[in-house]
């Protein structure tokens, strides 16, 4: 009888220990760490890692993509935080009230109405999610009415704020930033001498900035309308303050792409192409070598580009270009109810939060092109896929009159 009771246990065992395996990789292909759809031979499309303190030589073969640690070289100067300063001519900075620009507006900004939500990615019944990312728990959140742009920050309305102030953005500053090598000219390729660690696609080009997006042979011609890329998250903090608004929180963010559409991968839901509609500007093709642009655009598209996304009226929140938010990175949550939440007081390893994904996202490298989908980099980073728009508590002075929302609405 003894020995009948310790089959029965041993095989119970068995059977517990075979069905926590099986959930194990069941999380795996629901998208953890070690397993989720983000990985090229074990590598995400690199987003996250181009920081200017995980850049390497580039390699002598680049034939065979190695990458060497750079040795023996002085230190990087630690970076200075952008400050809003003006031109070398006497003028005074002028106001947003004060701007006139050149082309049609795109600072409309849309009220948000208070209520709740869940935010992050529920694990246990998700689809797709990054573990590490620190989507999950999901958690009720209760938020008071705010008011957010329309569109992403477009070159046009930047070069507003520059010329206005003669602000001078920290890649300028710096000198150089991240560029994919895809949109390189030959010559500038031959010029690279530096690369992301693990990310060898990713380079950072010298000249390369918000006015010169794929390096210095390049300029805004054709992209006024386009994002503005290149800009840190210390720039899109000036530039909100001048706009009289500021970066959303994270929260703001995810309430208004989720806008009442819970458990639902993208901002109108789970389907990327609904009616067979592209509704978004992703890669399309191999990645990091061909992007077969079946959606209309290589690289970035219009801040105006493609029906809006939710019933706010807002475009482009997810693909196009990532976006700054105004939280520091967290990977801990509290499953307890949260109201008007604003992030950690001090970020883990001095990073900040970007949500929406972007053009160069793929399910195949970066499937975070969904609202509950997060991501990070330093404040001082800068890259060419990397944007922002701004929210605010009331509708700044200079909206007043000319705030109108686009009709497009799904």
């Amino acid at each position: 009888m003894r020995n009948k009771s310790c089959v029965i246990i041993l095989i119970t065992l068995a059977l517990l220990s075979a069905l926590v395996q099986c959930e194990s990789e069941e999380n795996v292909d629901a998208g953890s760490e070690s397993g989720s759809p983000d990985s090229h031979e074990g590598e995400g499309c690199g987003c996250a890692a181009a920081t200017r303190d995980n850049v390497v030589a580039k390699s002598v073969d680049a034939d065979d993509a190695v990458v060497e640690d750079v040795e023996d070289e002085e230190p990087a100067v630690p970076p200075k935080a952008a400050t809003l300063k003006t031109a070398k001519s006497t003028k005074p900075a002028i106001s947003a009230d004060d701007a006139e620009a050149d082309f049609q507006r795109t600072n409309q900004m849309v009220k948000i109405q208070a209520g709740e939500f869940m935010m992050g990615t529920d694990v246990s019944v998700a689809e797709a999610y990054f573990k590490a990312d620190g989507e999950g728990p999901a958690r009720k959140v209760e938020m008071d009415a705010f008011w957010f742009d329309v569109h992403e920050v477009s070159n046009s309305e930047y070069e507003l704020f520059v010329n206005s102030t003669g602000y001078v953005t920290e890649a300028e500053n710096f000198g150089d930033s991240f560029v994919i090598e895809y949109f390189l000219s030959e010559e500038e390729k031959e010029k690279v001498e530096q690369v992301v660690d693990g990310a060898p696609w990713w380079t950072m080009v010298k000249g390369t900035n918000w006015k010169h997006p794929h390096g210095p042979d390049t300029d805004l011609k054709n992209r006024m309308d386009h994002p503005v890329i290149h800009v840190s998250w210390n720039d899109a903090v000036d530039y909100c303050r001048w706009q009289g608004k500021r970066l959303p929180t994270e929260a703001e963010w995810e309430f208004v792409c989720r806008s009442g559409k819970q458990d639902r991968l993208m901002p109108w839901g789970n389907k990327e192409m609904p009616k067979d509609e592209y509704r978004m500007n992703i890669w399309h093709g191999e990645f990091p070598d061909e992007n077969t642009a079946d959606d209309g655009y290589d690289g970035t598209a219009p801040v105006t580009a493609f029906p809006a996304q939710n019933s706010y009226g807002v475009k482009n929140m997810v693909g196009n270009v990532w976006e700054w938010v105004s939280d520091w990175w967290t990977i801990t949550h509290s499953t307890k109810k949260q109201f008007n939440p604003k992030g950690p007081a001090q970020g883990k390893d001095n990073l900040v939060v970007k949500k929406g994904g972007s053009y160069m996202c793929t399910k195949a490298y970066c499937y975070r092109y969904r609202c509950g989908a997060r991501s990070q980099n330093t404040p001082d980073s800068s890259a060419a896929n990397l944007g922002f728009r701004c929210a605010s508590d009331d509708l700044p002075s200079h909206l007043a009159k000319t705030n109108k929302v686009p009709k497009d609405e799904l």
